[in-house]
């Protein structure tokens, strides 16, 4: 399934690495715009030094924690997992939605999808990799109606030349306040990062 509100609606509960179903208080080459926002300012705080990892797990610094026993990203062999993500801050705001001073609360897809797409950048900068060598993506929306802005906002990091994707509609996520999460697989091979990590030794 390549696109179109025509994909299949499923019901999916599962938790994200950003969120809790308890919290109801509240590189070019890919594509036009792959890596063009993710790879420098975004990518600050989201370092391998920061990382805690065991396993291949990582937990990275600088991120929102993942609310429950499940890392950021897992690593096996030269691919990298990363978890259900999306638009949660460290400090457990979102972006993309906010509240007027009578407490209404306004939703943005196009600002959430753009967030999550540059949360996840940050993950894969923490393993030595980007949106560029991403393979496959697995996006879950609320609402179908919010496919278009999803799409045109997808299409600033990515073209047909990117990674697979699948889009689904979901019954609902952990927080009322998201309307999308996402997660995608990336071929980062292992000599990739310990390059890095190399040339970042030599440059101290």
């Amino acid at each position: 399934m390549s696109g179109g509100a025509q994909e299949n609606r499923i019901d999916r509960n599962d938790g994200d690495s950003r969120n809790d179903r308890n919290d109801r208080t509240s590189g070019n080459s890919a594509g036009p715009g792959v890596g063009a926002h993710a790879e420098g300012a975004h990518a600050q705080g989201a370092h391998a030094e920061g990382a805690h990892a065991e396993g291949g797990a990582l937990l990275v610094a600088g991120k929102a924690k993942p609310r429950g026993k499940f890392p950021h990203v897992k690593r096996a062999g030269d691919f990298v997992y990363v978890s259900g993500t999306s638009s949660r801050r460290p400090d457990g705001t979102f972006v993309g939605a906010e509240a007027d001073a009578m407490g209404t609360t306004s939703l943005d897809i196009r600002a959430q999808t753009r967030a999550v797409i540059e949360n996840i950048a940050d993950l894969l900068h923490a393993v030595g990799g980007g949106l560029q060598d991403v393979v496959n993506i697995s996006a879950f929306l609320v609402n179908m109606n919010d496919f278009g802005g999803y799409n045109e906002v997808y299409a600033e990091f990515f073209d047909e030349t990117g990674p697979a994707r699948t889009t689904v509609a979901v019954h609902q996520l952990p927080h009322p306040h998201l309307l999308i999460e996402i997660s995608c697989v990336a071929h980062v091979p292992r000599d990739t990062q310990g390059s890095q990590d190399s040339q970042k030794e030599h440059a101290r």
